[in-house]
Formats: structure tokens, sequence, C-alpha cells
């Protein structure tokens, strides 16, 4: 059966978003660098749009988009949208904590329960792609992001490529750095177990590509890039 964007955001119950910051940042070398490099993307495209909105899907747990991209830009303003209450939860701890929450409008939902007027002049999509089964469930998702954005507004893509058994040395590489952060050889099979059955990324670069030209949006650039993990850069087409 494939998984709306509901059904897999059930994977992320309190038990993982009390631990998703730091199995993140060991999971995906660079995990902050990503997230300050999507910021810098994200000002450089849209320059003097002040006060620019923007719309953050998949916001939950550390919500280290909207603290980059706030960092950066002292008059953007967020919409943090995510499924999951306790990631949402999460999320929203760590705004209250940098005193972002007044610059944020947070929603428990989906992109679609957005009011239908509600425009953005720019999005993110991190961390999200991969935990949806099948392209039709990515491309809606893509879509419906599509029908919040600007004509030309940017969107931030970030996620797991590749089908994770087919990139054995990228796969080992992956077990060493968990290895590499003080893992057991156990903890290493475990956490090797999970990622094989757990989500179901884009094949490649390629693929990444189809599902945004398809979904509405035009060639991507990627700006980050981290064993399985790639960050791209792409405009809605008017």
């Amino acid at each position: 059966m494939k998984s709306s964007p509901l059904n897999a955001a059930e994977k992320f119950d309190t038990s993982r978003a009390t631990e998703y910051g730091r199995q993140s940042r060991i999971a995906l070398a660079g995990y902050d660098a990503c997230h300050d490099l999507a910021a810098c993307m994200l000002a450089a495209i849209l320059g003097d749009t002040n006060p620019a909105r923007i719309l953050v899907v998949g916001a939950g747990g550390t919500a280290q988009e909207i603290i980059a991209m706030a960092r950066l830009e002292p008059s953007w303003r967020f919409t943090a949208v995510d499924p999951s209450e306790p990631m949402l939860e999460a999320a929203t701890q760590q705004l209250e904590a940098n005193n972002l929450l007044e610059r944020t409008d947070v929603h428990l939902g989906q992109v679609d329960d957005l009011p239908s007027d509600a425009s953005y002049d720019a999005a993110t999509l991190i961390g999200v792609l991969h935990h949806l089964a099948g392209d039709d469930a990515k491309r809606q998702l893509l879509r419906s992001i599509r029908t919040h954005l600007k004509p030309g507004a940017p969107l931030i893509v970030a996620g797991n490529q590749y089908a994770y058994a087919s990139q054995p040395m990228l796969l080992a590489a992956w077990g060493q750095r968990w290895r590499q952060q003080g893992a057991s050889p156990d903890e290493v099979k475990v956490k090797l177990g999970k990622i094989l059955q757990g989500a179901d990324p884009p094949h490649s670069e390629a693929a990444v590509q189809k599902l945004l030209h398809d979904s509405g949006f035009g060639d991507a650039t990627r700006f980050f890039s981290s064993l399985f993990w790639g960050a791209w850069v792409t405009c809605k087409t008017v």
C-alpha cells in the first residue's frame, strides 16, 4: 500500500521526535551546513524581497531551516507545517528557545490544509520526500506546495536519493559514520536495517529532476551533497 504524507507522519512518534536532533546530525554529516546553505540560496535568489514569507514543509524536529533563515534575514516570516504532532511540538520548543515564535505561524497538518489564498515567496522541503512511498505521493506534495507559491518563487528540496541497496559503498560508509559516533557493531546493524526498510527515496538525481518537472518546477541546481543526501534549489514555472 502506498503511504500518504499522513501515514508517513506516523513514523515520527514522541520517541523519535525526542532523539531527532541528535540522530539527524549523525545520519546526515553536514546537517547544519545544509540548512545554512539553504538559507543562503534563498537569500541570494530573493534579494530585496522583504519582508518575505517562507513556507517550511516538514518543519518538525529541530526547526533548523527556520533558525538558519531567521538568523540571516531578520525581516522574513515563516509558516511551519508538519503532520506529526510530536515533531511539531519539538520544533515549537526550538522556535521558542530562539525567540522565533512571533515570526512563525505553526500548523499541524498538511500543506492542503492551509488557506487556499495563502501565498509565499519561497518554500523549503527538507528531509521529507524520501519518507513518502511512491512517486504519486511525492508529486502530490510538490504540487500542493507549488499551488501556494508565487510565480517564479524558489523551492529548496533536500533529502536522500538512490535505492539504498544499490549503493553498497555509500551504505557501508553510512554505517561507519554511526560507528565513528560511538555506535556498537550491533547498533550499526540495526541502523542499516532501518534505512533499508524505512524509506523510499528517488533513485537518482535525474529522478528528483523528473519529479520536480512533473510537478511544475524548473531545472534544479544541486548545492549540497553528503553520501545519500542531496539538496537542490528550483523555481516554480510560470
